[in-house]
């Protein structure tokens, strides 16, 4: 077992860690541990919240959210000898829940405390609860369903340098001000209210709180991009902008459907990720990976092979409106078709919204030449439900 380099304590925030994470990106908060290139270790994290959600029936605490808190991370790593312009490879070698500690949350968001996918018909605050029996969960809040999850880490990435945080910074708060008083807003920009900076204190917390980058959205250092199957035994390959790298991680699902689609989305956890890094010197611009992380992809998978499959297009159901090969407009028709066909088997649209959230779910963009309709799919595992789904004749 890697020794554990990062250690959690589940009854405190992360400011009163033994050594506090952090939940904004730049360059200069501190390093909470360095390791040699070839090392492996195991980082506890806390959930995105940082504990802000209860294992109850009361949706509330999603309606009441502090979204400034989040996400809180675990780190940052710094590795040694790994400098600007080299590769930090990163492979995730286990994941999994604190014992006694085996639940998680899936929750829709309200529309003002940040939405989700499909706000506009789920505008009000929902929760379900999910426990975990080994590889499989279940919950009570959707019943009839069983699924086996693909633990992964929704958050991981690198630290910027200054100039790409100041760029990163610039071009959201460009698309905010074109609607700055928009419900939910565009962007998250930079904001000092409940930041959490490792060790940082007096002054420098000051100004790195009022600089510093949400963890709200992907970017050119990895960050929140919620891919299900960046799962144990895949292999990261980071573009590295400072010293060290400075490495972090957070944000653990025990599940999740592509698109991460209820915005709390997939199963959220607590837990605890085994890392190992190495370093490919002068490897970005030898492989030309200079914008965005690759990815390689473990071999596990829940071994599903029945799916039922809903398309979506590029017309909006609201006003029948035509939009040229618009992928998000078609995927978001697709998904509403799923859940309107889920409300028939029994669901309310809420349950059926968080099937497709939680339950490994394959999104595609199937078709994105014919003009004017790009064409979208959502497949759903039959074997998930405790019952045939199949229309009937």
């Amino acid at each position: 077992m890697p020794k554990t380099m990062f250690k959690i304590d589940l009854s405190k925030p992360m400011e009163e860690q033994l050594h506090p994470g952090h939940n904004r990106w730049h360059p200069d908060i501190p390093a909470a541990f360095s390791v040699d290139p070839g090392t492996s270790f195991r980082l506890e994290c806390k959930d995105w919240t940082d504990g802000q959600i209860k294992n109850d029936d009361n949706p509330n605490d999603i309606r009441d959210v502090n979204l400034a808190r989040v996400h809180v991370l675990s780190g940052p790593v710094y590795v040694n000898d790994v400098e600007p312009g080299d590769l930090l490879v990163v492979d995730i070698l286990d994941i999994g829940a604190f014992q006694g500690d085996e639940w998680g949350f899936n929750g829709i968001f309200a529309r003002e405390n940040g939405g989700s996918f499909l706000v506009d018909e789920f505008p009000e605050a929902t929760k379900s609860i999910w426990d975990f029996e080994g590889i499989y969960t279940t919950s009570r809040h959707v019943p009839g369903v069983k699924f086996a999850g693909i633990m992964h880490p929704g958050l991981i990435g690198v630290a910027p340098s200054m100039e790409l945080l100041q760029k990163w910074n610039e071009r959201e708060k460009a698309l905010r001000d074109t609607d700055p008083d928009r419900v939910p807003e565009l962007a998250t920009t930079p904001n000092p209210e409940a930041a959490v900076l490792g060790t940082l204190k007096g002054a420098e917390f000051d100004r790195v709180a009022k600089e510093g980058a949400r963890t709200v959205p992907p970017r050119e250092n990895g960050g929140n991009c919620d891919i299900k199957n960046l799962s144990k035994g895949s292999r990261i390959y980071f573009p590295v902008f400072v010293k060290g790298a400075k490495l972090s991680v957070g944000d653990l699902h025990f599940s999740q459907g592509d698109g991460e689609i209820t915005f709390c989305g997939g199963i959220e956890m607590a837990g605890w990720i085994d890392l190992k890094v190495d370093v490919i010197k002068g490897g970005m611009e030898k492989y030309k990976i200079t914008e965005n992380p690759v990815f390689k992809p473990g071999p596990v998978d829940p071994h599903y092979s029945d799916y039922l499959v809903f398309e979506g297009i590029s017309v909006d159901e609201r006003n029948g409106k035509q939009h040229y090969l618009d992928a998000n407009l078609a995927y978001r028709r697709a998904c509403l078709n799923a859940i309107e066909y889920l409300k028939t088997l029994g669901y309310t649209g809420e349950q059926a919204y968080m099937i497709l959230g939680t339950a490994p779910v394959e999104g595609r963009i199937n078709g994105i030449v014919d003009i004017p309709n790009a064409c979208c799919t959502i497949a759903i595992p039959t074997q998930i439900f405790d019952k045939d789904i199949l229309p009937k004749k």
